[in-house]
């Protein structure tokens, strides 16, 4: 009896035991799943409200950098919105020396490039104490170089590549493969050179005509721009506006910009402020979201407005 009431002790005791256990164990992960939480929390925080938990106020004197990447369009992060943003904020403040604005694009819209060059021409201006110096890292052509013209100097790799001075509009035609397939166009306008430019018909030779005067004209803008951006340093070849590039010693000894130099040694050796602060404009958690919220939106309605089109 003795012994069975033993067994039972010691039963009961191992069982209190496994559950202290297991109190402990649930303690330590609701512990653990707070501090996720919390850290969670001041990430989402910092990413949806943009905090800055430096500030600019103290960093005192010091180099603004504006970075310029990838395509230059309406929608892209290199809209001019969204770079003369940057630039505005980095001359306005007292506490930058210089600008650096730090460029890797391939080009894109003439007319977003257009803007931004024309913006950076109006702050020069308005304050012609703080130089804007373009530094070009992997790539600066086309749209990218027409920005980078209006600066006050261009700093280069020695590997960049650099100008692609030109115009340029493409498209297709799969007349011959319709043809083959047996697929006939119908198209019907209002406006004889309406359906300019259309793949699914024969190219039409004034028509063409028509966009290689137009690009022209577009061609000889972006001349005009560069001639006047680099003055007298341009050493000018017969091939220097036929759209070619060049690496980026190569570009110096043209004209096509001005020295070797990184964003470091400009901040350092030219502008005296080696301290660099970031104007550029981030795209935070909320537009992040919101994006993604709205795309997701568009789809799901447009597929709603389809399946009512199916069922009428």
């Amino acid at each position: 009896m003795a012994e069975e009431n033993s067994w039972e002790r010691q039963a009961l005791e191992h069982l209190l035991l496994e559950n202290l256990k297991e109190q402990r164990r649930a303690r330590r992960w609701k512990t653990v799943m707070r501090v996720l939480t919390l850290v969670v929390f001041v990430a989402l925080a910092i990413n949806l409200f943009d905090v800055n938990l430096g500030g600019k106020a103290a960093l005192g004197k010091h180099t603004a950098l504006v970075d310029l990447q990838g395509e230059i369009g309406p929608d892209s992060r290199a809209s001019a919105e969204t770079i003369n943003s940057a630039l505005n904020a980095a001359f306005e403040s007292n506490e930058s020396v210089g600008v650096v604005l730090r460029i890797n694009s391939p080009g894109g819209s003439p007319v977003q490039s257009g803007i931004i060059h024309d913006e950076i021409l109006r702050l020069r201006a308005k304050y012609p104490q703080k130089p804007l110096h373009v530094v070009v890292e992997e790539i600066c052509a086309s749209g990218g170089y027409y920005v980078a013209v209006a600066a006050d100097q261009i700093y280069v790799d020695k590997a960049s590549l650099v100008g692609s001075v030109g115009v340029i509009m493409s498209g297709f035609g799969v007349t011959g493969l319709m043809d083959k397939l047996g697929v006939e166009r119908r198209l019907i306008t209002a406006g004889k050179n309406k359906a300019l430019l259309d793949p699914f018909t024969k190219e039409d030779k004034k028509q063409k005509e028509f966009v290689q005067e137009m690009l022209g004209e577009v061609h000889q803008q972006f001349i005009q721009v560069v001639r006047d951006g680099r003055g007298k340093r341009l050493k000018e070849t017969p091939d220097m506006f036929s759209g070619l590039v060049w690496n980026g010693a190569r570009s110096v000894d043209l004209g096509l910009t001005d020295a070797l130099g990184t964003v470091d040694s400009v901040a350092r050796d030219v502008f005296k402020a080696p301290d660099v602060y970031d104007y550029t404009v981030k795209e935070n958690f909320a537009e992040r979201v919101a994006k993604r919220f709205g795309a997701a939106m568009g789809e799901g309605a447009t597929r709603v407005l389809m399946q009512g089109a199916q069922m009428r």
